[in-house]
């Protein structure tokens, strides 16, 4: 895995992660 694809990716899975803990919490 790249670091490159790697932080791309893991922008994306703390959006999804964020909007998951954030329903989750509620």
């Amino acid at each position: 895995v790249r670091l490159s694809v790697g932080i791309e990716d893991l922008g994306d899975l703390r959006g999804d992660l964020e909007r998951a803990l954030g329903e989750g919490t509620r």
